[in-house]
This record gives C-alpha cells, structure tokens and sequence, in this order.
C-alpha cells in the first residue's frame, strides 16, 4: 500500500477515496484496474493510505490479475471496471475466479444515478438493463449499493464475504456519481480473521472410528487444505496413519516433493489408480471431487468415504460419504491427529510404486519428452524460488499434474473453468507475491492477452513469459487426430515471439530444443533478471493422462 499520508479515517471524504480506504483495511496493497469515464475517480482519489492501482490493457485481465494475486498470497484480490463493457469484459477471469475459490472483489460502477431510469433503457453511455445480473450465474454474492454509505458497507460486506470459507469472488457495482459523492468515516471492517468452521465433536468422533477400523487409509487432499494452512497436520496425520496422500491440482506443494507418503503424481496414471482402489478408506479433505481430478466420477473408489469440508454442498454433491464432517481442514486435521492412534506402516510400496510409475512415463513416447521439459523447468523454478502460473496448454497440463512444486500456492493453474488465456494475465498479480514468476503459455493462449506485455515492462515486473510454441491449438490438433478428423482451425499463423517482445523491450530468446540448448540455464538467468524476459520453446508434447482424451489409455 502508498504510504499513509492521506485523509483520516475520522475525516469526510469522497466514496471513491473511502472505498480504496476500505479495501485497504482488508488487507489489498495492489489493486488491479482500467480506468475509463465512469471510473476515474478512483485514480484522482489514489495515493498516500491506499492500494496502488497496476493498470492493465484489457479488464479481463483485471480480474485474472486480481486472481493471481489472490491464489499465490492467500489474500484478498482486487479489480476496478467501468461500466457496460468494462464490466463484461471481465466475466470470463470472473468466472474462472468462482470455479476456483478465488476471493477476488470486481468493483465495477454503473452509470450516474440522475440518469438512470426504473426498468427503462434510455441509451445512456455503457447502460444495460442490468450489468449485475451478468455476475449472478458466477458470484459468491452480487451487491448493487446506491449510496454512499450503502457503498462503504457493500465494499466492507464484500471482503468479509469473499474471504469466508468456502471463499469465492464477489460483484458490485455503483453509479459513477455516487464516487464523487461525500461520506463520513466508517469503522465497518478491521483486519480481522473470518473464524474457522468447527467440526461437531460427533462427527469427530464417527471419523475417527471409520478410520480406526480401516486396515488402509488414503488421504485426498484438495484446495481447501492450502486455503486452511493445514499442510503441518496433513503431514502429521499422513504419517501417523502411514497413509499416502494423493493431491489434487488446487493442493499441489501442500506437502513438499520429497514427504515420504506424498504420492506425487495424479490419480489418473494407472498405477495410483489401481494403489488408490485397493485401500478400504478415503479421507477427503478440502475437495469437491470434481471431474477433472476424478475423470468424471470414474475413478476407482475404496469402499468406504470420510468428507471433510467447509462447504455442506460440496461433502456429498459428487460421492456420498458414510461420514461427513462439516469443518475447517485445520482444526478437523488436528482433531484427527489428537485422537487417532498412530499405527505402523511400510512407506517402501508407495517408494516402488512412484519409481515404477516415473520410469515408466520416462520410457513412454509421451512421457520422456515432457519430463525432460518439467526438468529443466523445475530446476530453473527451484533455484529462483519462483512461482509458476500455467495456461490451459499442454505444457501447462503437464506442470499442473506432474512437476515438482516445492510449496503451497506456489503453483497457478486454471483447472477450475479451464480459462486457456489465464497465465500471462494472472501474472501480472502474481507478480505482486515477492517473488519471481514463470508464465507457461502455448503460442495461442499466448494471444489471448498479448496486449499485458506491456504491463509487464511498464511495471518492471519480475514476470517470465514461456512460450511453448508448437504451431496453434496444440491441445485441439490432438482431440482432432483422435478422432480422425482433419485439422481445421488449430494451425495458426503466429507471429516472431521474440521480435514482439523486443517490440515491447523485453529481451527475448527462442530455444529450439529442451536439453541442448541449455533451456534450464536460460530461464534461471531470466527469472533473476529482477524484470521481464520471454523465452520461445519450439516443442510439441503429446497431452498427459490427466487431459480427458486419454483418460482410458
């Protein structure tokens, strides 16, 4: 945040001024935002004592930006939109946000408040009969305030609410008048913690029976575990039972690589399948199992189910469980750990399986290519400390399901909507985390938000750019060659990557193969650039077992 210096909180300001305040104490330093006529209110209020404003060249990326932010800091991510188009331009990263948890706030206004007329659409600039209603379908909650004081609380209500658990993005908009509007001091939000759900002691109780009567226990890990901060009771409870522990994407670095009851590779290879099937208990924590990580309610499933969740919906809406425990994964998993008795348990048939399974991917015609690639990554990644944000891409797909991720929200990955378009925009707030960032993108979701190139070298941002080019939609072409057909609207023209970047001054340098021409060496040197670099990888993979089309291979 700008350093204070600006109005008091006990003084009469203007609403956009106070609403930046507000965002503030929440804890938001960096907001993400285009300005336009309806708007700019928030950039003359800016300054000393609230967020800075990163502005972007698209407003979709607004919100993809505010997600990123949000999903490598655990923290609140926040955008600004005018109105109309402004507003619906970002429904896509909107969207993506909902189906991932994300607690963003898309602060968007609507046209002036003398203008507007109940029910009636007069052709105002940017009018719609009801922008909100877009977001409805999406929103944890949609908030349309229509004064000033009804703007500070929705603002307050908004951070509250996108921050509770389960978290997810709130929408609200107000009459660009209502900005220039006066309003008095508000003590509507503090930094306060939303509290933790606790578990009901019965359900407590009927988990750990479940457990204690199962001769193998596998633990299910999703996103909920990251949001919680629980990976130290996941861990402790992993190794008291000598349970092994499959994770889904959204949990990926929730224990580190070399744990030794972290399975390390999705469920959807063979053999963790198979090692997953043959257990008689599955403890999920923090997941909704949703049809990517399960491929679609296929997997083989041991016969009995514990649910831990903080969401009732999502403890049964995919699986009944025969025990559901409604609760915080934190205060569940330490509840697990203090009554259930350790028990003792050979770790050497999960070290033979992962050595099993990784030889095998490495011999594979698919698998050797694009773990030769997750290994030159991993290592530049390593070495940097860097977080990754990932596209909807084949290269993305592999990172997401099979890279080494050293720690929790140091992995961004759309899985949630399956936005393709989402690294290089979501870098942008990821950037803001402190640490450097690889954006892995194909050379087309790379177009999708080409234009943040520019955000990127006007805000010296520490953001490496990847470009995994393999001639157009490399993930489509293969969907097409399954199915026999002819490739129609996947090869792509593409322009030269890296006289782009040099278009935007940002050094550039393509790489035509992964190992020769020392790809781990040139993205560490770029990662600790301290500024914006993009590296062109000419490759082409074939897409891993966690893609749909190769589910049943």
């Amino acid at each position: 945040m700008n350093d204070a210096g600006g109005p008091g909180e006990d003084q009469v300001t203007t609403v956009a001024r106070a609403l930046l305040e507000m965002l503030g104490r929440a804890g938001v330093e960096t907001v993400h935002g285009l300005p336009g006529v309806h708007n700019l209110a928030f950039w003359r209020e800016a300054g000393p004592g609230t967020p800075r404003i990163v502005v972007v060249r698209h407003e979709q990326t607004a919100v993809y930006a505010a997600d990123g932010l949000a999903r490598v800091t655990g923290g609140l991510g926040a955008a600004l939109t005018t109105t109309g188009p402004g507003a619906a331009n970002a429904l896509a990263a909107f969207g993506e946000a909902a189906a991932s948890r994300s607690p963003v706030v898309l602060l968007a206004t609507e046209i002036p408040s003398g203008l507007a007329r109940p029910g009636v659409v007069r052709g105002v600039l940017h009018e719609s009969r009801d922008q909100a209603a877009m977001f409805e379908p999406l929103a944890k909650a949609v908030l349309r305030p229509r004064t000033p004081e009804e703007a500070v609380r929705a603002v307050a209500s908004a951070a509250r609410t996108a921050m509770t658990s389960p978290r997810g993005p709130v929408y609200l908009d107000i009459p660009a008048d209502v900005l220039d509007a006066e309003v008095g001091p508000s003590d509507e939000l503090g930094r306060g913690v939303p509290a933790r759900i606790a578990p009901a002691t019965e359900a407590i109780e009927r988990a750990v029976r479940a457990i204690e009567s199962a001769s193998r226990t596998v633990i299910w890990a999703g996103g909920g575990v990251v949001e919680s901060d629980a990976g130290a009771e996941l861990a402790a409870l992993a190794e008291c039972l000598g349970a092994p522990v499959v994770t889904t994407f959204a949990a990926r670095g929730v224990l580190p690589p070399e744990h030794p009851w972290l399975v390390g590779l999705p469920p959807h290879e063979p053999e963790v399948a198979a090692y997953l099937g043959s257990a008689d208990l599955l403890l999920v924590v923090g997941s909704q199992l949703d049809g990517a990580s399960t491929r679609n309610w296929t997997m083989p499933r041991p016969p009995a189910l514990v649910a831990v969740n903080v969401s009732e919906t999502d403890l049964a809406k995919s699986y009944q469980p025969d025990v559901a425990v409604l609760g915080d994964a934190k205060l569940v998993l330490g509840e697990l750990v203090a009554r259930v008795g350790p028990r003792g348990s050979d770790v050497r048939a999960l070290a033979e399986l992962r050595e099993r399974t990784w030889d095998r991917l490495r011999a594979d015609e698919a698998g050797g290519p694009a773990l030769a690639f997750l290994d030159a990554l991993g290592a530049a990644v390593s070495s940097a400390g860097a977080t990754v944000v990932v596209d909807m891409a084949i290269p993305g797909y592999w990172y997401g399901g099979y890279a080494r991720v050293e720690r929790p929200r140091g992995l961004a990955y759309p899985i949630g909507w399956g936005t393709l378009g989402f690294a290089l925009p979501a870098s942008v707030g990821a950037a803001a985390g402190g640490r450097p960032v690889l954006a892995v993108c194909g050379d087309g979701g790379f177009m999708f938000a080409v234009g943040e190139l520019a955000v990127l070298r006007q805000e010296s941002l520490p953001v490496t750019v990847l470009v995994v080019d393999d001639g157009g939609y490399g993930m489509l072409r293969y969907d097409q060659d399954r199915a026999g057909d002819e490739h129609r609207g996947v090869d792509l023209f593409r322009p030269d990557f890296a006289a782009l970047a040099a278009a935007f001054e940002i050094p550039a340098v393509v790489v035509g193969d992964v190992e020769g021409d020392g790809l781990a060496d040139l993205l560490r040197e770029a990662l600790e650039s301290g500024g914006p670099r993009m590296v062109v990888l000419e490759l082409a993979l074939t897409p891993p077992r966690t893609t749909s089309p190769r589910w049943r291979d």
